[in-house]
């Protein structure tokens, strides 16, 4: 494959008039939790290095970017990261929220930092609203009103998505009538500001998608295996200290309605250190819920982003299974 399409490709440091050949080059790892992504962007990293081009990993991930979820989020440790570069992991106390627009924009300015550098960004994660938002910018949506989204947030789903079908035919259309979060989201947004939520997602704003030459792929394990790895995922976590760190979260006295005291594996814990459940039953509720979250974002990379993404779809976890292809994706080889 030609390195004008590769990683490796020369580019201008200023993305201003560049070819398309020519633009910043932004790998991108995504993936559901588990499935190997992180290994994968460290493996790339290493490759490039290698090649004499130096490569930094970017978080995307809505839980590692918390300090205080070390184990739970499952974060890269010293040794896991290979001796390359990380950033934005940890980078937001507990205390604070990181919505998709302030992560978007700390990613913007890694990235073009990295660049500056004659570096390499590997932007590695699946949170799906984080890597669409950085790419294709924020609907500049105006505040809802609170007594309408108290209102459409109380109706029982049927209610919400009969009246969606009346008011925004064309978003209706496109969800599924137990689309819970969509359904609701679409009817407050028109009722709220007279328009729909398709207006307002054609207006969006602030995506570097046109500005870098993307290079991604998307991680795709058989779900049997994966779920497997979720299980193991949550009982590692357990071993490696989780409990001391919901202690210390629980020592903080957050708002438990903060993302950070919400997270995977928090709820479970806290439960078990206030007396309430048992550890082994907190283990199997933990893994269910990692499973359902590892499900739900396979789903949605799938069928969501863009068709000219490619999909690498493996068997086993066996080291060379997905690196190989990933490689090849990446034009290095």
């Amino acid at each position: 494959m030609s390195t004008a399409n590769s990683l490796e490709a020369a580019y201008e440091n200023s993305t201003g008039g560049a070819s398309a050949g020519h633009k910043p080059p932004l790998a991108l790892i995504a993936g559901p939790t588990a499935s190997g992504k992180s290994d994968c962007a460290v493996a790339l990293a290493q490759e490039l290095e290698r090649r004499g081009r130096r490569a930094v990993v970017v978080n995307a991930d809505s839980s590692q970017v918390y300090a205080d979820l070390t184990v739970l989020s499952a974060r890269p440790t010293a040794e896991e990261m290979g001796g390359i570069e990380h950033r934005l992991f940890g980078a937001w106390d507990g205390t604070a929220t990181c919505s998709a627009a302030q992560w978007a924009r700390a990613a913007r300015e890694a990235i073009s930092a990295i660049h500056a550098e004659q570096a390499v960004p590997v932007l590695v994660g699946g949170t799906g609203l984080y890597i669409r938002t950085l790419l294709d910018g924020i609907a500049p949506v105006p505040q809802i009103a609170p007594d309408i989204r108290e209102a459409v947030r109380a109706l029982p789903v049927t209610e919400a998505y009969a009246a969606l079908a009346i008011e925004d035919p064309e978003r209706a259309s496109r969800l599924a009538p137990a689309d819970t979060t969509r359904i609701a989201r679409a009817l407050e947004v028109v009722r709220s500001t007279g328009q729909s939520i398709g207006y307002w997602q054609a207006q969006t704003s602030g995506g570097i998608g046109d500005q870098v030459s993307v290079h991604a792929a998307i991680l795709l394990p058989e779900r049997q295996a994966l779920y497997g790895r979720c299980d193991m995922r949550f009982a590692r976590m357990i071993e490696r200290g989780a409990l001391a760190e919901v202690e210390a979260l629980l020592a903080r006295d957050l708002d438990p309605d903060l993302p950070v005291m919400r997270a995977i594996g928090v709820p479970e814990l806290a439960q078990v250190l206030r007396g309430e459940t048992t550890l082994e039953e907190a283990t199997a509720r933990g893994s269910q819920a990692t499973r359902n979250y590892a499900k739900r974002q396979f789903t949605w990379l799938r069928h969501q982003p863009p068709q000219e993404w490619t999909r690498i779809e493996f068997e086993y976890f066996d080291e060379n299974s997905p690196r190989d292809r990933l490689f090849h994706v990446m034009g290095l080889t």
